[in-house]
């Protein structure tokens, strides 16, 4: 029974692979290896941006994204460390340390792993859209913040995760200012920004194929051909890391331990829940630029979190740091005609092949480079047009998108998700109690003695009050209050309970409680509780002209 309500695990590869040719193949490839190149200066510098070394963003980029790909519910998704867990990753070194947080990683793979067999995948799109627009732009905020320092090349100690404390961090550094770094990180951000405008347009077409190459790579290039060949007086990995290791690390099993694990409940839910929102809310931008494709398949939520679970528990063993799915690499993938997951296994490839024979040249990468890189990541992160368009949207939707905005900038992503949520059910309880009405019938065919109250919306706790204030409504010499249910569409307990309370107050003073066209859900409720055999079957009728059928309305039965 149980395995019955399990999602199987079966990864859209194995669908992928029927009658997989030669075609497919070579577009496969062709993509793979464009998004591996874009992948690798991402990699590294969301692993320098979390507070790590940038050869375990590479290593989470193959290994996290190889998984991904093969085991994943999508066609054309694309895996590894992202930008949306800098300030989580950041947070999570400063407080817990490195083991900690690939303790914290493995547990939030577990999470999803599980997440996705007990098919919660849906409910991750039930986050309010208010919620997820303001954490993405405060971590667009925090990823350009934490990117001041290399982009003006300050002299400083390591940057705190506090917010306030940062500021205060960086404008005390501003007189150690570095002017090439400021130059290189500006040109970086320049080209990136203006390579791929107007190359369509060009006759040269030795120019159309050159300006087809990734702006981000065309910058890292440039950036370090310039601090080579010019020995610009700038930070680069060798300088700050050592380099790169030539290699893939070891497997290597992190120490448990239990006074730790206690500590990280949080990060841990914190890690699994981002990662859940962030690839699925990917898959769906990717099933939407890929739906007209003949043969496209939208994405297994499921399947893909237990492929996000299974890449994120694997990943820390060779000390990766967390993943999901990424827009920027996906859709290159999309737009580079990856067809299969064939795609972002080939670009994991592509990215091990260059670590194996070019990982000493990564020494000479000017930090301020990757900084530009990554302020560029965080302004195409942020959904700024959403704050000009605020005084279109009601009270609510701005209190939770600016709320969720501020606390993740100010706190942390979990205080802001957790208030955001509560916020949210908070708004919803409230308008889901103001659009139910309890409105008084005035039917000249009502007999004498008898009042008739029609019930909307939904019967709720929060909206038993209006119940509650009917007994006092009830005029002197009524022999009978009939509620109208026929629009009341939902009933939970606390609205029962409002009914019982109703039922013996009008009881003791002599008064009938009758309930006409009572729909399904709110009638289940009331036999299963035993309400109907309390207030007695002959008082609820089908209609409302069947409580009064004779002389005496206060006695329904005699509808039959």
């Amino acid at each position: 029974m149980l395995r019955s309500q399990l999602h199987p695990f079966r990864p859209r590869l194995l669908d992928a692979l029927r009658g997989y040719d030669r075609g497919r193949f070579v577009a496969d490839a062709g993509a793979g290896l464009t998004v591996g190149i874009v992948a690798l200066p991402l990699a590294m510098a969301f692993a320098i941006a979390s507070g790590v070394k940038p050869e375990q963003g590479i290593f989470t980029a193959i290994i996290a994204g190889f998984l991904i790909s093969a085991l994943g519910g999508s066609q054309v998704q694309i895996g590894g460390p992202a930008g949306a867990f800098i300030v989580i990753v950041y947070g999570i070194v400063e407080r817990y340390g490195l083991a900690n947080l690939l303790i914290s990683t493995m547990l939030a793979g577990v999470l999803l792993v599980l997440m996705g067999l007990f098919k919660l995948g849906a409910l991750v799109r039930y986050v309010p859209v208010a919620i997820v627009i303001g954490f993405t732009n405060g971590i667009a905020v925090l990823i350009g913040l934490s990117q001041v320092k290399d982009f003006l090349g300050l002299t400083t100690a390591k940057l705190p995760a506090d917010f306030f404390s940062l500021i205060g961090v960086l404008v005390q550094a501003l007189p150690s200012i570095n002017l090439h770094a400021v130059a290189i990180a500006s040109a970086v951000l320049a080209l990136v920004v203006l390579w791929p405008k107007g190359y369509n347009d060009s006759s040269s077409r030795v120019v159309r194929v050159i300006a087809r190459l990734p702006g981000t790579v065309v910058a890292l290039v440039g950036a370090t051909l310039a601090v080579v060949l010019l020995q610009l007086p700038v930070e680069t990995i060798g300088t700050r890391f050592g380099g790169i290791p030539q290699a893939l690390p070891g497997l290597q099993w992190p120490e448990p331990s239990w006074a730790a694990a206690k500590q990280l409940v949080i990060p841990t839910v914190t890690i699994a829940l981002l990662g859940a929102i962030e690839s699925l809310l990917c898959a769906r931008v990717a099933d939407n630029m890929a739906a007209e494709r003949p043969g496209y398949v939208r994405h297994d939520p499921n399947q893909e979190l237990m492929a996000q679970g299974v890449a994120n528990f694997v990943a820390p063993l060779f000390g990766g740091i967390p993943a999901t799915g990424t827009i920027a690499r996906t859709v290159t993938n999309v737009r580079a005609g990856g067809a299969t997951p064939v795609a972002g296994m080939l670009h994991a490839a592509t990215l091990l092949v260059i670590v194996l024979a070019a990982a000493p040249l990564a020494m000479n990468v000017p930090l301020a480079a990757l900084a530009g890189i990554l302020m560029f990541v965080a302004w195409n992160m942020g959904e700024w047009r959403e704050f000009p368009r605020l005084m279109k949207f009601n009270l609510t939707y701005r209190t939770i998108l600016l709320g969720t905005f501020l606390l993740t900038v100010i706190f942390d992503l979990t205080v802001a998700v957790e208030v955001g949520l509560l916020l949210s059910c908070f708004f919803f309880i409230w308008r889901m109690s103001q659009l139910f009405r309890a409105e008084p019938a005035h039917d000249p065919a009502t007999p004498q003695g008898v009042q008739v109250v029609k019930l909307f919306g939904s019967l709720f706790f929060g909206a038993v009050g209006k119940i509650e204030a009917l007994e006092n409504l009830v005029q002197p010499g009524t022999r009978a209050l009939v509620l109208e249910m026929h629009r009341l569409v939902l009933l939970d307990t606390s609205g029962l309970d409002a009914l019982e309370q109703l039922h013996r107050g009008l009881q003791r003073r002599g008064v009938a409680l009758v309930l006409a066209n009572v729909n399904e859900q709110p009638l289940s409720l009331m036999k299963r509780s035993g309400f109907e055999e309390r207030l007695g079957s002959e008082y609820i009728v089908p209609t409302v002209a069947d409580a009064f059928p004779g002389a005496d309305p206060a006695r329904p039965s005699e509808a039959g």
